[in-house]
């Protein structure tokens, strides 16, 4: 079952993953920002169970 909110989450948690991703490719990665970013990522993630 795919509704706007979940299609919503989706995308969210897709743009959290490429944050991640870039910031972890930075020549000096700002690990408290990471750590920030998995923290969204994860409650999107639980949100997209839950729902």
């Amino acid at each position: 079952m795919h509704t706007a909110h979940f299609s919503a989450l989706t995308a969210k948690h897709a743009v959290l993953d490429q944050r991640i991703a870039s910031e972890s490719q930075r020549p000096n990665p700002d690990s408290m920002l990471i750590a920030q970013l998995k923290k969204q990522k994860l409650r999107v993630k639980e949100e997209m169970a839950a729902g």
